[in-house]
């Protein structure tokens, strides 16, 4: 496929027709930017997304701290002299999150992390609005649970944001299903605003949840599973970001195994299915992934890093391929017997 020309496709964050975001249909992921990607690089690659239409990049306030051990910041300041330097303003919608910051630099993820209460909450979105630049963040996300607050002044702290200015649109990642719901209806019981977009990992290959990891032993809480996909499609006005929908190169490089995650049944008929779509229609596996995302039946927004322009471009162009309705329906069907 060719260089993407054509402008992205757009789509529109939020419930409340007071407070939306028109956002591109697929988002630049800036966390390794600052760190592993340098700095000239990382500008090459957010130019390319503005000339292709591109207008949703997302970054963490805990970006990237495993990298040189720091508490992390360095993705979101790199955004702030880019923003500063190409004079880009509102009509770029920048999604950062706060939760996963350790307390102390390290290069380990660790429960030793930053509260999420009201005032951890008010302090960290200070912390970015100064790293990025910017008088308001566009989308600020809770990145991860905590256990340690009550979720009742975890949506009246959010909530106290955006009455402020401080934060347009807010989002929820790597929470249960049940604890999203009971969020937003105290937020709605309250008149308050609450998450209009789930950021949750999730890609073409069903992915197993079942696996215990350090922050959850009941299993990976981060996964798109049939519960978030179903909350989704049921919340009309809800948007799902997808993150890491290309398995970090999984599915087009043979030194990036796919690990534990995949090792089940289903895999094997999925694979096959992406490989004969991919032939057919001339797109990398990856396109296809992407384009599968895009136009589904819980439609979502790639989250896609890039860590040269050639690597974006292919991405790009992703947002053009069109599935046959036949082909939809194999990739969809393919694993589930």
């Amino acid at each position: 496929m060719t260089t993407q020309t054509t402008p992205l496709a757009t789509r529109t964050l939020g419930t409340d027709p007071a407070r939306t975001r028109t956002v591109s249909t697929i988002a630049l992921g800036a966390m390794l930017m600052g760190t592993r990607t340098d700095e000239d690089t990382s500008f090459a690659i957010l130019d390319r997304f503005v000339e292709a239409g591109g207008s949703f990049i997302d970054t963490s306030n805990n970006y990237a701290f495993w990298v040189d051990g720091t508490r992390g910041g360095e993705s979101e300041a790199l955004l702030g002299r880019w923003l500063r330097s190409r004079g880009i303003g509102d009509e770029m919608t920048i999604a950062t999150k706060l939760g996963g910051q350790p307390n102390a630099p390290t290069k380990t993820f660790s429960l030793d992390i930053e509260v999420q209460s009201a005032a951890g909450i008010r302090a960290a979105a200070e912390q970015s609005l100064e790293r990025l630049g910017r008088e308001r963040i566009d989308l600020y996300y809770s990145h991860v649970p905590d256990d340690r607050v009550e979720i009742e002044e975890q949506v009246e702290g959010f909530a106290a944001l955006v009455a402020d200015g401080l934060v347009h649109l807010l989002g929820v990642s790597n929470h249960w299903t049940w604890a999203v719901e009971r969020a937003r209806n105290l937020a709605a019981q309250r008149g308050l605003p609450s998450y209009d977009v789930l950021q949750y990992a999730h890609t073409y290959l069903a992915s197993r949840t079942d696996q215990p990891t350090l922050r959850s032993p009941d299993g990976q809480i981060g996964i798109a599973d049939g519960s978030v996909l179903s909350y989704v499609r049921t919340n009309p006005g809800l948007t799902l970001v997808a993150y890491s929908p290309l398995l970090s190169g999984g599915y087009v490089r043979d030194d990036r195994p796919l690990g534990s995650r995949f090792d089940h049944v289903g895999t094997p008929a999925r694979r096959t299915a992406l490989d004969e779509v991919a032939a057919e229609t001339g797109a990398t596996p990856n396109q296809v992934v992407l384009s599968w995302l895009i136009g589904g039946r819980t439609p979502v927004v790639p989250l896609v890093g890039a860590s040269s322009v050639a690597q974006l471009d292919e991405t790009l162009a992703a947002a053009t391929l069109e599935l046959s309705a036949d082909q939809r329906a194999r990739l969809d069907a393919a694993g589930t017997e």
